[in-house]
């Protein structure tokens, strides 16, 4: 490095002045590229290069020489420099006829990072000089980039401090949730905590019931728990949880008062220059602490802490699921029950006292409280006598008056056959007759006792087919067998409809006899007895009960619906006939004893459990 003149000493001490009392970044950089250009020697040219706040674009904000502002060969390597992010040395292009005393210069630049990033870069001309002066003036840059690094950062962005501290927080939850086990997950949380803040070790400690365990050190596989070292660190996190605050050791002047006693005694056995730990919560409930320590002669700034702070606060209800989710089934129930029991007998949560009182009565009311039991079944009306009316012979339907619903006499023609043919057979039938009788009469007259018999025998087959033929005749009148309701049969839309011998036409009830049949479950027809009570609720008369009781029970099953069902006959009072008609349907309900009301609504869960067991059991 050239001598220094004493004008020259003179403008340094005027720099080193005005460096001291910049009061914006222009002249900070200004008198920053001056001292840099003075302590370098030989320099040209040189120009400062940073980003501006909340922009991806950079501006110069500094020229050396200040009046000279035309940098084109400094700008192409400024710009490589940052382009490619490392510093440059570039030797300038030597004419022809150059002599030794007038050798070509160099054009260096070199980066500017905060965090990493490239924010600024810093380039200058300078003339020639030996490889060791050459690494010797890269140095100089290197060492004095820091302080544009402590501008950038004083004037930076206020929203990217705040994305930079985002992604720390990130990357420490990342490297929690990204393993699976607690174990690995604990050890790469701690060990990138150590590597982010620049500490010497960083300890996890859980709440394991009543004490602490120490769960993971950074940069550490397998530790020793007995050690005094980690003994130390465990009573330092005592020490945090029993206070519920952070400690942090030696204490900041504007600190608050807390016993620092465990921490005093950790930084005294490690050696650290600071020690802090942090208790992590998850809903006012403690899960564990988090104890990180410095290299002697640093300590952790409020800034820091405050960073920490957060850390902790988004790390307590992480690594209490992680911890949850390791835990065995009845580590969780007992952790309910503890947490229910706390809720109850502990200060507030009055809603949810109330809820377990309540809860508690009702489960009392329904153990004692006892109740009619009564089982549910589907029930029809039927008559007591069910009448089916049929074709007497085949024929046609020529006329039809009734049809089901309707309600007929006795004798009433219900609908009437085609008699036609029946009428030209009982005319052939009578000619036939007459004229076996004249051949009767023929035989007589000669007194031919064969033909006598023989003609004899065709009269008798005659008018018995005839008798036939008349007693059809009278049957083409349907008519009532009694006084009742037809229940089945409609022959008005069947006008000249075939029909054959013995078909159904009508079915007829009487109107002053029913029966109620109960199609009673399978599972509960052995509660079912004879002249059990009970009420029948129709479903076109919902509003009114009638009274019933068990007459008959079968001992044949149908199934319906995938179930199987007994039929169970019962009586109905003799007053509810009037307003009752077959095939009405409803639900009927038999009383069979007073219960528990547990009994009567569990029945069915306890049947099936029983039934369960019984076929899951050896």
């Amino acid at each position: 490095m050239s001598a220094v003149t004493e004008s020259a000493q003179g403008e340094l001490v005027a720099a080193w002045g005005r460096f001291s009392q910049a009061a914006s970044p222009e002249e900070f950089c200004q008198t920053w590229l001056a001292l840099q250009c003075h302590a370098i020697g030989d320099v040209r040219e040189a120009v400062v290069v940073l980003q501006k706040p909340g922009s991806e674009n950079f501006a110069p904000l500094a020229f050396w020489p200040e009046g000279r502002r035309e940098r084109s060969r400094l700008g192409e390597v400024t710009e490589r420099a940052l382009r490619e992010g490392r510093g440059i040395v570039q030797a300038e292009a030597a004419p022809q006829g150059t002599t030794l005393a007038h050798r070509p210069g160099y054009h260096i630049a070199y980066p500017v990072r905060v965090d990493g990033a490239v924010r600024g870069v810093v380039g200058l001309a300078a003339g020639w000089r030996e490889e060791r002066e050459l690494q010797a003036a890269m140095r100089q840059l290197q060492w004095g980039a820091g302080w544009l690094e402590v501008l950038l950062r004083r004037v930076a962005d206020p929203m990217e401090a705040a994305r930079a501290r985002v992604r720390l927080l990130l990357q420490f939850l990342s490297s929690l949730l990204e393993r699976e086990a607690f174990e690995d997950a604990a050890a790469a949380l701690v060990t990138e905590i150590s590597t982010q803040l620049g500490c010497d070790r960083v300890s996890l400690g859980v709440g394991e019931g009543a004490r602490l365990r120490l769960a993971a050190v950074s940069h550490t596989v397998q530790f020793d728990r007995r050690a005094n070292l980690l003994n130390a660190t465990l009573a330092a996190m005592t020490e945090a949880l029993d206070q519920r605050e952070p400690i942090v050791h030696p204490p900041d002047r504007d600190g608050r008062l807390a016993v620092t006693f465990a921490h005093a005694e950790l930084t005294q056995l490690s050696g650290a220059g600071g020690v802090v730990t942090l208790p992590l919560a998850n809903k006012g409930r403690q899960v564990g602490a988090l104890t990180l320590e410095r290299a002697p002669g640093l300590r952790f700034d409020a800034p820091t802490v405050e960073l920490l702070e957060s850390v902790a606060s988004l790390l307590g209800p992480l690594v209490d699921l992680h911890l949850a989710r390791g835990r065995s089934l009845p580590a969780h129930a007992a952790e309910a029950a503890a947490g229910a029991w706390s809720r109850l007998v502990g200060p507030r949560h009055a809603a949810y006292k109330a809820a377990v009182l309540g809860s508690v009565a009702l489960a009392a009311f329904l153990f004692f409280a006892r109740g009619e039991y009564r089982l549910n079944a589907d029930a029809r009306v039927e008559g007591v006598v069910q009448r089916a009316v049929t074709a007497p012979f085949a024929s046609y339907v020529r006329e039809a008056r009734y049809r089901a619903g309707d309600t007929v006499k006795k004798g009433e023609v219900l609908a009437r056959l085609e008699d036609r043919d029946l009428r030209l057979e009982r005319v052939k039938l009578s000619a036939q007759r007459e004229q076996l009788g004249n051949q009767y009469r023929e035989a007589m007259a000669k007194t031919d006792r064969t033909q006598v018999r023989v003609v004899s025998a065709q009269i008798e087959q005659a008018q018995a087919q005839l008798a036939l033929v008349e007693e059809q005749l009278a049957r083409t009148e349907v008519t009532a067998p009694f006084d009742g309701v037809l229940i089945s049969g409609d022959l008005t839309q069947a006008l000249g409809a075939p029909l054959e011998r013995g078909q159904v036409l009508f079915e007829v009830a009487p109107l002053d006899g029913y029966r109620l049949v109960l199609q009673v479950d399978e599972r509960a027809i052995a509660d079912v007895r004879l002249g059990q009570k009970g009420e029948l609720v129709l479903s076109s008369m919902p509003g009114a009960s009638h009274p019933l009781a068990v007459a008959k029970i079968t001992p044949v099953s149908t199934a319906k619906d995938g179930r199987n069902f007994f039929r169970v006959e019962a009586e109905l009072d003799s007053q509810s006939g009037q307003h009752l008609r077959p095939g009405m349907e409803g639900v009927a309900k038999i009383h069979v004893d007073e219960r528990r009301l547990v009994s009567i609504w569990t029945r069915e869960l306890v049947d099936w459990l029983r039934l369960k067991a019984w076929t899951w059991l050896p």
